[in-house]
């Protein structure tokens, strides 16, 4: 057990890096995977130095539920701001601070929350309070900043904690 922890020191780091090899390529080869397999291998272990408390994940299978979530809430929120652009005045938007508070507790967890509220078109996760338990979004339109707090903890905090704690 000891061999294959020293051999990969990052798992998960080794798998995605190869997948993102593999990406990268645009064609699949044998040449191909071996490299990227060769490059999970080499980076996570140079690397491994830096990274002296590796978060732990008590049900990674969720991550990809979490990310088909994401990419589904991506698509949809372009379409929204797209429309909200095109067809609202801007004086009839109503953009919000909104302070989230946070249950998570873990920086790995805070910051894939805080990235994927970045991404989503139409909010932005601007500042975290320095005891970490609120993080400060930015929505372009929201006229109940409650029900916007509210689905950002059932939709993305709540599968964080389940991922990470």
């Amino acid at each position: 057990m000891r061999l294959l922890a020293r051999a990969f020191p990052h798992p998960y780091l080794t798998v995605l890096l190869t997948l993102v090899w593999l990406l990268l390529v645009n064609r699949f080869s044998v040449n191909s995977l071996l490299f990227g397999f060769f490059l999970g291998l080499v980076i996570p272990r140079i690397t491994s130095v830096y990274w002296p408390n590796r978060p732990t994940l008590s049900r990674p299978a969720l991550i990809v539920q979490y990310v088909l979530i994401v990419l589904w809430d991506i698509v949809v929120a372009n379409v929204v701001v797209a429309w909200l652009i095109l067809f609202r005045r801007t004086r009839d938007l109503q953009p919000r601070w909104i302070a989230v508070p946070l249950e998570l507790r873990k920086p790995e967890a805070i910051t894939v929350l805080a990235g994927t509220i970045t991404l989503t078109p139409g909010t932005l996760s601007a500042d975290m309070s320095a005891e970490g338990h609120y993080l400060l979004v930015h929505c372009l339109h929201a006229p109940d900043p409650d029900a916007v707090r509210d689905e950002i903890k059932k939709r993305y905090e709540r599968r964080l904690l389940e991922i990470f704690e």
